[in-house]
């Protein structure tokens, strides 16, 4: 074989170009980049089986978990952990923006003395962000509230509920300090035996807008 111009006289053709192997890195590359894409497609499935798969090839990753700025959900989102029952979790940076709302709220279980049935009940709606405690009082006429309710409602918005219980006893609330406690005084002088349910609004949160634009 001709040596190439500029080679020496005595230079001997290596043979067959031959490149170095190289080694295969299948680690997953960490990040979110490339062109972000804003029209709602839909998940992309693979056409290919695992027993399919080359035997030589990096194994695919698959989302066991995600990060996402937008989802659309059209019909159905629920969850199905290891027990049967799955979680909904929404978290947020700004306390304006932590909203969750649908036309209505339900929770849907399987029937606990049924078979082949669920239960399903309707959350209570009001025109504020509310909580509420309840219970019974009994031979004392003080409702010791959460330690946090300090902190977590407007105290001027709580309101309170006796069911008097056995007979009559005129209950009137007496006090509520400062959304620390509620005394209740029997008016015709018995021994106090009632339910309870107090309510209260948030003050951690901005007061619901309950008519806005469409």
């Amino acid at each position: 074989m001709a040596n190439s111009p500029g080679q020496p006289e005595d230079f001997v053709f290596p043979g067959e170009f031959l490149p170095s192997p190289r080694s295969q890195d299948c680690s997953k590359k960490a990040g979110g980049w490339g062109v972000p894409m804003t029209d709602f497609e839909y998940i992309w499935y693979a056409n290919s089986s695992e027993a399919d798969y080359p035997e030589d090839a990096c194994r695919p990753y698959y989302h066991k978990k995600a990060q996402i700025d937008a989802l659309q959900v059209n019909n159905t989102l629920s969850g199905s952990g290891d027990s049967g029952r799955g979680s909904l979790v929404i978290n947020a940076a700004s306390v304006n923006s932590n909203t969750f709302s649908s036309e209505v709220k339900l929770f849907n279980i399987a029937h606990p003395t049924k078979e082949n049935k669920r239960l399903l009940h309707g959350c209570l709606e009001g025109p504020e962000n509310g909580v509420y405690v309840r219970g019974h009082l009994k031979d004392t006429n003080v409702i010791e509230l959460p330690d946090y309710w300090s902190g977590l409602v407007d105290p001027e918005s709580i309101t309170v509920s006796l069911t008097q219980i056995g007979s009559s006893q005129d209950l009137i609330v007496d006090d509520i300090d400062w959304g620390r406690r509620v005394k209740v005084r029997s008016g015709n002088g018995t021994n106090i035996n009632c339910y309870y349910i107090i309510n209260a609004m948030r003050k951690d949160v901005p007061v619901l807008e309950i008519e806005q634009d469409a």
